[in-house]
């Protein structure tokens, strides 16, 4: 095992501030739709593909790790652990409605404004609320026994598509609404 706590727990605040970009730019083309305007819906998919399989296949299974290093080297300290697994179920259901819903729309299938618009705001408070308790407590608790946990991430193999070193080329319309964005 080594020791890359440090090193991970700084890879997952950098992905809540990276996702906090994407949920930047989510809610702006959901105020659109509520707007009865005409949104992006190749951005709008875009975001909600990171969204789902990224974060829900990397960054929270790299949480998991920190989480379950720390039951296992401070059990004291677990206090609503419990409900991080909860959560990333709920956050990932959340999210494949949202994402099922601007594919069905793209396909042509006629889905209200106001589904889309509920579903996305769903998804964007729940996914708010969770990053915010694990920034303000989780992540807090994990720094402070970061010297005390050891975990092996060698297998954490995946690349960030849009936010990492090597982009996907397939998110070409997403890099290019962050860079607006960011100007």
């Amino acid at each position: 095992m080594t020791n890359d706590a440090a090193e991970l727990l700084a890879e997952l605040r950098q992905d809540h501030r990276n996702m906090a970009i994407l949920l930047g730019l989510l809610r702006d083309e959901t105020d659109r739709i509520d707007r009865d305007e005409q949104p992006d819906f190749e951005l709008l998919h875009d975001i909600m593909r990171y969204m789902t399989v990224y974060s829900d296949a990397m960054h929270h299974p790299k949480e998991d790790l920190i989480y379950d290093s720390m039951r296992q080297a401070h059990p004291e300290l677990v206090a609503g652990l419990e409900r991080v697994e909860v959560d990333h179920q709920e956050i990932a259901a959340l999210g494949e409605t949202l994402r099922d819903d601007i594919e069905a729309i793209v396909a042509g299938t006629e889905i209200t404004r106001e589904r889309v618009v509920h579903d996305a705001r769903d998804y964007m408070r729940r996914l708010n609320q969770h990053m915010a308790w694990e920034e303000e407590d989780l992540f807090r608790r994990a720094a402070q026994e970061i010297d005390n946990i050891t975990i092996d991430t060698a297998h954490l193999s995946a690349i960030d598509p849009v936010f990492g070193a090597k982009r996907e080329a397939s998110f070409t319309g997403l890099f290019k609404a962050i860079e607006r964005e960011a100007s």
